[in-house]
């Protein structure tokens, strides 16, 4: 299966220490894959190397067969996006100037712009945020404004882009991470590529159509939920006993700790 977004071998160090090795992926067009393990496993440091925030020790990104460092930034902002585990904003901004940074790497009017951060923003489910200071908001309420910006780099979205995010669901609650992962599913629907990054097991089992688990550097399983999502890797992985049924309703993987 070709891939919008590859990994080839990758390490990746920082400093001295390698956090990643040997990693192999493919990210189809149209796809959510979902990385999970443990705190330390290299799963921001995986996001942070197919974003080119981190340059491999070996091996190569490549975005649409092209190594990623052969991308201009303004190439690369066209085509990929990427939402870190943690935004820094200090500036008394209102949430519609935040939203449309998201668009400053298209040469558009004002007015598409205006319809580029209203639709992100309702895809972030943070309408009710406009006119609102960023500065005065809730670590929840950042959270979605700043998916809803990442949201507007590549809106409507379309075949050959990229999406990536670093635990999206962090500070919001069940109705919000539901939500916000409704919204990324929308965007793999017209054929963005996804990678998220996920602590939650069942929001994963739920949302993606396939999972990597990290583990001491390595990928330790990579397919579909239920391929990867099975008792024994899970026990290994997270040293927790649990449980794997299936959902009674929607037949994905369900994980329940014993």
């Amino acid at each position: 299966m070709d891939g919008v977004l590859q990994a080839r071998q990758l390490q990746v160090c920082r400093g001295p220490c390698a956090v990643l090795e040997s990693v192999e992926l493919t990210l189809p067009a149209g796809q959510v894959l979902g990385v999970l393990g443990a705190n330390g496993a290299g799963k921001s440091s995986l996001l942070a190397a197919l974003s080119g925030e981190l340059e491999p020790t070996q091996g190569q990104v490549l975005l649409q067969g092209r190594p990623l460092r052969a991308w201009s930034a303004r190439e690369r902002a066209l085509q990929l996006a990427v939402l870190p585990q943690s935004s820094t904003l200090n500036f008394a901004f209102s949430v519609e100037a935040v939203v449309a940074f998201g668009g400053l790497p298209h040469s558009e009017a004002r007015q598409q712009t205006e319809q580029r951060v209203a639709a992100a923003l309702q895809a972030a489910d943070a309408v009710h945020l406009r006119g609102r200071n960023y500065l005065e908001l809730s670590g929840g309420e950042r959270q979605r404004v700043h998916l809803a910006r990442v949201l507007a780099q590549l809106w409507p979205g379309q075949p050959g882009q990229v999406l990536l995010l670093d635990e999206p669901t962090a500070m919001l609650d069940p109705a919000h991470q539901h939500g916000i992962l409704q919204a990324v599913r929308q965007l793999a629907w017209r054929g963005v590529a996804v990678l998220v990054v996920l602590h939650d097991l069942n929001l994963a089992a739920r949302y993606c159509d396939h999972l990597l688990l990290l583990h001491q550097r390595h990928v330790h399983a990579q397919g579909s939920p239920a391929q990867v999502l099975e008792a024994s890797l899970l026990e290994q992985v997270f040293g927790l006993p649990v449980l794997v049924q299936r959902h009674p309703l929607l037949d994905h993987p369900l994980v329940l700790i014993r």
